[in-house]
């Protein structure tokens, strides 16, 4: 008995310090809401891992990089080299191109770090390439978040120049061939091009500072960013909540999927185990930028078989297929070879991007909030849209090799320019049409499969003789996925007054008749089409 009013009384003190601790942390932190946190939904698609395996990538990479910035000299004082690996013994070269040769063959464990470090970088850009692709065609770039849209497009290009940064510090000939190439493209730019050129490099290229300055880039400033622009990001998903796929009980107003802790936390963890392990595979059995074959950066050499990695390939065929343009004026050339395809490609490339859901809002007129994902056949205009951007880079990433497809199919080179040169051309517009015309036979598709139904597999023959093929009603799930859509009209414009409409609103009704005109209506009856319009309904509604 005595122990056992000992033992109350000890949880009693126990509970009264758990409360009083909370509250005092309540008072100071928002301790109370994050019970509200740890309940959150989270879609169980395999589609919504994708921004964790850019996040995932991200932590690799301050990991291994933290490791590497440890032994990285980024100096470009030269000096004899005195290292292990003896093909280079007493050549001439860089500090920072012998510290990384130092960090390969001496550090234990430093080739792996590098190589895991280079596969994660890759690894990075590529899964926020294919996450931003998800967003666009399945439209979760609309309101409320458009402003997540844009810092992820942002998100996206700091670290197209993170990957370029990291590189160019080896200071071997296969980058500094893509820092000559840097060099070209800021030249490029009229009037200010030259003084760009000089400022980064210190002075004509190749300079002494760029290595320097490259490094303080690539280990302070854009790390420093993407890490703030990825909190900020993390933040706005949790406060406007996820997209969700359509489906029985989901709705415009609420979030279907599996709480935080512990199924998701769960999930995601072991994603980040698998990932650092297949990282892990491929730094150890997978070589990748093995700069000892290249040697140390020399002004007058250039390497063979010059290659960026996969993410700026665009970059180089763009310039391999631009014809040599160029004009003088006044005593000075403009190089439009290059300043065209390197500096206004994607500066145009990267503007479409960040103004593009401004533009469908203009053209639809849709200015409700969305939290269900649209089906990217459900929006064959937006769809073929993407798929005439993706043709369009995947012919410049091949022409930015064509002296090595060139090399390996025995084919002429200049030849093979003039069919990149078509493509880049033709390509991208058959894309579109081709694509549209999918996306529309897969809704006239949904529509008969509604009507009729799926085969049964079973044939019936009438007393007359008439084979008939069985159909049997397709599952409420599937039903409802198929009819439970927004179907958006195009934007019904009448005259404003007597001297009609404007160019601008006749423009605006073309386009959206152009982006809706040709969508396939479902066959759902007035209820359906009632109780549709309700499950779409935003927000406050």
């Amino acid at each position: 008995m005595p122990f056992r009013k000992r033992r109350e009384g000890l949880e009693r003190a126990a509970r009264r310090a758990a409360e009083r601790g909370f509250r005092r942390l309540d008072e100071r932190l928002p301790a109370a809401d994050a019970g509200k946190l740890l309940r959150k939904a989270f879609p169980d698609h395999w589609a919504f891992l994708l921004g964790e395996l850019a996040l995932y990538s991200l932590i690799v990479l301050v990991l291994t990089g933290i490791f590497l910035a440890l032994y990285f000299d980024p100096v470009m004082a030269e000096s004899a080299y005195h290292g292990s690996y003896g093909p280079l013994y007493g050549t001439r070269m860089t500090q920072a191109y012998a510290s990384t040769l130092r960090l390969s063959f001496d550090v234990r464990g430093g080739l792996l770090i590098r190589q895991i470090h280079h596969w994660a970088a890759l690894t990075f850009v590529a899964s926020i390439g294919v996450h931003m692709l998800r967003i666009f065609f399945t439209g979760a770039f609309r309101r409320p978040r458009e402003g997540n849209w844009m810092i992820g497009v942002t998100l996206f290009l700091l670290a197209l120049l993170e990957g370029f940064c990291g590189y160019s510090l080896p200071d071997d000939l296969l980058s500094g061939t893509g820092l000559r190439t840097a060099d070209t493209i800021m030249g490029s730019i009229p009037l200010v091009g030259t003084y760009l050129s000089f400022f980064a490099f210190g002075g004509e290229f190749p300079g002494h500072l760029i290595i320097p300055r490259l490094y303080t880039v690539h280990i302070l400033l854009v790390p420093g960013i993407l890490v703030a622009m990825v909190t900020v990001h993390l933040i706005l998903v949790v406060y406007l909540k996820h997209t969700q796929w359509r489906g029985p009980g989901r709705t415009n107003r609420n979030a279907v999927g599996q709480p935080m802790v512990p199924q998701w936390l769960t999930k995601s963890t072991g994603l980040f185990l698998i990932l650092f392990g297949c990282m892990a595979v491929l730094g150890a059995v997978a070589q990748i930028n093995p700069i000892w074959n290249y040697g140390p950066f020399r002004a007058d050499q250039v390497s063979t078989d010059a290659q960026p990695d996969w993410y700026v390939g665009f970059l180089e065929g763009a310039l391999r297929l631009m014809p040599p343009w160029e004009t003088r004026l006044w005593g000075h050339t403009v190089m439009w070879n290059v300043f065209l395809p390197a500096v206004v490609l994607p500066g145009v490339f990267f503007l479409v991007l960040y103004l593009y859901p401004f533009f469908e809002r203009w053209v639809t007129g849709d200015r409700g909030e969305h939290h269900l994902c649209d089906r990217p056949r459900e929006r064959h205009t937006r769809t073929a849209f993407g798929a005439a951007g993706i043709v369009f880079y995947a012919v410049l990433l091949l022409a930015g090799g064509n002296d090595l497809i060139a090399f390996g199919f025995e084919l002429s080179v200049s030849a093979l320019t003039w069919v990149f040169r078509v493509a880049v051309v033709v390509g991208p517009p058959l894309a579109f049409v081709l694509t549209k015309r999918i996306c529309l036979a897969l809704q006239h598709r949904e529509r008969e499969r509604l009507i009729e139904g799926d085969e049964s597999g079973l044939v019936s023959q009438s007393v007359y003789g008439d084979l008939t093929e069985g159909h049997q009603e397709l599952a409420r799930k599937e039903r409802f996925t198929l009819l439970a859509r927004s179907d958006p009209a195009p934007l019904e414009i009448s005259p404003a007054g007597p001297e009609g409409l404007t160019r601008y609103v006749r423009l605006r009704g073309a386009l959206s008749r152009w982006f809706y005109g040709d969508q396939v209506e479902m066959p759902a009856t007035e209820e359906q089409r009632e109780d549709i319009a309700a499950l779409n309904a935003p927000p406050g509604d």
